[in-house]
């Protein structure tokens, strides 16, 4: 079973989202001497899983703005 991919993760940054591996940037297993691929947030923006079919159901998570929103 593959992992859940996270929707608004902490820290996107440190981690290649190319594979189910999620390696940490200095430790990539793959190997292909590409670099590594970015989270669809950092290049489509916070609300990326909103426009077309990812293949995945959204209603377990809500974008973080709406959760502190609706705790004021």
């Amino acid at each position: 079973m593959a992992k859940k991919f996270p929707l608004h993760p902490k820290h996107p940054e440190r981690i290649c989202w190319g594979c189910d591996r999620y390696c940490s940037t200095d430790s990539m297993a793959c190997g292909n001497g590409s670099g590594r691929t970015m989270h669809p947030a950092e290049s489509l923006g916070e609300d990326w899983y909103l426009f077309g079919d990812w293949g995945f159901d959204d209603a377990d998570e809500k974008p973080q703005s709406t959760k502190e929103e609706a705790a004021h």
